[in-house]
């Protein structure tokens, strides 16, 4: 913009053209607010086939006329409509053909909740998709707990309603208060840190669960418990944590992700704590059935005895029926030997007239005689020695050697 077109006309009387007075009002206009900040409701939104955006923002006293060309729009991560509440930046100009007071728009996001809930459903979609909400994936909620870690505010109610719970139903509970501030810049980060401390000393404090809890408010102020790295957080903890966060309408991206979600933090420590009424009324019917048991039992072994006694015998009437028994045993004992032995000798008899029909010194008996080579082989073929070799040969009685002169 050139400069003369800021300049006031030296004769404050001068005659203008209309198109001098809109160049005048426009570069004005374009000085004085070159980057402006503005929220309010979008109507008679138009969009024609060049993909520029026209459209009114108003509130409930006033409107301005919006302009934003297509390569600024493209970047808008949501669809217009009229109705939508919207914060748009840009620059405030002024449309010389009409003379219309305008805003040249550089960005549009939605206002308020608007723009946090789609926020929300993104986030929630991505970490569903990575597997984070998984039923599979959460850890059991143990079934008696004797230590709990609450990662809360130290001076809001929810502690106090948490521990009033812990008070009235079982007022054993161990409790660990880990502060954090529940909204604000620096809570998602004191949250992730708390989770990191209740899990490093889970061992030494032999923690067993942990409560995440606030109490409820709008999308902004439940931001901290829809941050992705207070979900990741609570995902990678390996205590089961539970979810606590607002009233029972409200939902955050950090009750899909813990192990279990309560409705309202008087809910959590209710889930984790035992009814100590309940638990006294469950005790007495114990200690009864124990006693009619114990009762029961003495009676059945009193019986027992006094049956016993009667079976009992004198000491040297067992001796002699020992006694009897031995020499029964000895009796059979020997007799089983004798046969055991008798067998044993049949059929050593049969082995040895087996052994003596394929024994060589038969087939000696018999007139035939055995020929052996020098290193002892029996001689079977005439291919097994050569003229000039010793052979021997064994007869029934007695043995000679011979050299072979020659073989057909």
């Amino acid at each position: 913009m050139n400069q003369h077109y800021f300049e006031k006309p030296a004769d404050q009387t001068a005659v203008l053209s209309v198109s001098t007075l809109n160049s005048l009002a426009r570069g004005l206009l374009e000085e004085c607010f070159s980057s402006v900040i503005v929220e309010g409701e979008i109507s008679n939104l138009s969009i024609p086939i060049s993909g520029h955006w026209y459209l009114t923002l108003k509130d409930s006293h006033a409107q301005v006329r919006c302009a934003m060309f297509r390569n600024r729009n493209l970047s808008v991560k949501f669809k217009p409509a009229n109705g939508a509440q919207v914060t748009v930046k840009g620059k405030l100009s002024l449309y010389e053909g009409r003379g219309d007071y305008q805003l040249i728009l550089d960005s549009m996001s939605e206002a308020g909740a608007g723009e946090l809930q789609r926020a929300f459903e993104i986030l929630k979609q991505k970490l569903q998709h990575e597997g984070l909400f998984d039923q599979s994936t959460k850890l059991p909620i143990p079934a008696t707990c004797q230590h709990v870690a609450v990662i809360t505010s130290p001076t809001g109610a929810v502690i106090q309603d948490i521990l009033s719970v812990f008070q009235r139903r079982y007022p054993g509970m161990k409790v660990t208060i880990i502060p954090v501030p529940v909204q604000g810049s620096d809570s998602a980060s004191a949250i992730c840190n708390a989770l990191t401390v209740a899990e490093r000393r889970k061992d030494d404090l032999k923690i067993d669960v942990i409560i995440l809890a606030r109490g409820g408010g709008s999308l902004e102020d439940l931001q901290s418990f829809n941050d992705e790295n207070v979900a990741r957080a609570i995902h990678q903890c390996s205590l089961p944590v539970i979810s606590a966060v607002g009233h029972e309408t409200d939902v955050t991206i950090a009750d899909f992700v813990a192990d279990l979600r309560a409705p309202t933090p008087t809910a959590a420590a209710e889930v984790i704590s035992p009814d100590q009424c309940a638990l006294l009324k469950e005790l007495g019917n114990v200690e009864l059935t124990l006693q009619r048991l114990i009762k029961s039992r003495l009676v059945q072994h009193m019986r027992q005895v006094e049956w016993l006694g009667k079976r009992l015998q004198h000491p040297g009437r067992r001796l002699q029926d020992q006694a009897q028994t031995l020499d029964r045993l000895e009796t059979r004992l020997t007799r089983v030997i004798q046969q055991i032995l008798q067998h044993q000798k049949g059929r050593l008899q049969l082995s040895a007239r087996a052994l003596d029909t394929v024994s060589p010194l038969q087939t000696l008996q018999r007139g035939f005689s055995i020929t052996q080579t020098e290193d002892g082989q029996l001689l079977t073929k005439s291919i097994q020695v050569n003229p000039g070799d010793r052979i021997f040969t064994r007869l029934k009685s007695g043995r000679f050697s011979s050299i072979i002169e020659h073989i057909n």
